[in-house]
């Protein structure tokens, strides 16, 4: 499992020629560093007099951005496990044409669950993202700057997840399924884009007051 590793770990397979874990667990794990930073945000801002009539509030966000921060990890390693089911219904026999049929089929279920993990990556983003815009606007305006490479982070998740997505949606014969799910990521993609704007709006406006 690749959240078991050691950071330096986790990199030095990233970086051979093993294709998992790729891009769909970096994606994941964009998510939750992004969604740690919030939480992050939230710790700098409770406790602190400046921001008593907020603390409720942060108290609130940080339960729900370390509960996002556990989902964004559990896909890291989700999104590896099934791009090697993937792998392995290719490794299926075809000799026979029942040999055939099974194989398809199998390859095609499993394609299926490998676009779905980083489309659940996608949605986790849009969530996050409305986190640090509430930590952006109201938390520890020491931290803002942390609240805008959160927002960047959990962007880059989805941007990147989008396209793991995709690559999947490429691979399958049905097109409903595809329709459907490409019409989904294009829908998410335009929210998270016009998200992060608005965070960075906000940290920029709260760094020219600081």
């Amino acid at each position: 499992m690749p959240t078991r590793k050691t950071i330096n770990a986790f990199l030095d397979e990233l970086a051979s020629s093993s294709p998992a874990p790729g891009g769909g667990s970096v994606a994941a794990l964009a998510g939750a560093l992004g969604a740690g930073l919030v939480s992050m945000v939230c710790a700098l801002t409770i406790g602190k007099k400046k921001y008593a009539d907020v603390e409720g509030e942060m108290k609130k966000i940080q339960v729900q951005s370390e509960a996002l921060r556990g989902q964004f990890t559990a896909l890291v390693d989700r999104d590896t496990d099934a791009f090697n089911k993937v792998m392995e219904t290719y490794a299926l026999p075809k000799e026979t044409e029942p040999q055939k049929a099974l194989r398809a089929a199998a390859i095609r279920a499993a394609t299926k669950e490998a676009s779905l993990v980083p489309l659940e990556v996608m949605k986790h983003c849009i969530d996050g993202l409305a986190l640090a815009q509430n930590v952006a606007a109201s938390g520890n305006v020491n931290s803002v700057s942390d609240a805008g490479v959160a927002a960047l982070m959990l962007h880059a998740a989805c941007e990147g997840a989008a396209l793991n997505v995709k690559i999947n949606l490429n691979g399958l014969d049905d097109t409903d399924f595809v329709g459907w799910k490409v019409e989904e990521v294009d829908s998410i993609l335009k929210t998270s884009r016009m998200m992060v704007e608005e965070v960075q709006g906000i940290v920029a406006s709260r760094l020219e007051k600081h």
